[in-house]
């Protein structure tokens, strides 16, 4: 990430990021997120969507203890909302699946 984007995000009031920890991730990279999350954790606001468990997120960092950390930060005075069921991009395509 450029030092300029990652400055910007820095100042920012919200963030969102979609589909955390989807892959499996590099040291560098998982140093590099937990630096970013630890300094914004009580700066700015975030909107967090992933489909791996705590347990998934050590595996896909490599770092159990720095997966913990982060999750502290991450968890720490938020509000977890579980979503079950359909999906809803897939609500319209289970044709998809359907063998024919």
């Amino acid at each position: 990430m450029a030092l300029a984007t990652y400055n910007r995000l820095l100042k920012a009031h919200l963030i969102a990021i979609d589909d955390i920890m989807l892959f499996p991730i590099k040291m560098n990279e998982s140093v590099a997120l937990f630096n970013l999350i630890n300094h914004l954790h009580e700066q700015c606001s975030m909107i967090i969507t992933t489909n791996k468990s705590p347990k998934q997120w050590a595996e896909s960092m490599d770092d159990e203890i720095l997966a913990t950390a982060m999750l502290d930060r991450i968890l720490y005075r938020c509000e977890v909302v579980n979503l079950d069921g359909q999906s809803y991009r897939m609500e319209n395509r289970q044709s998809i699946f359907k063998e024919e």
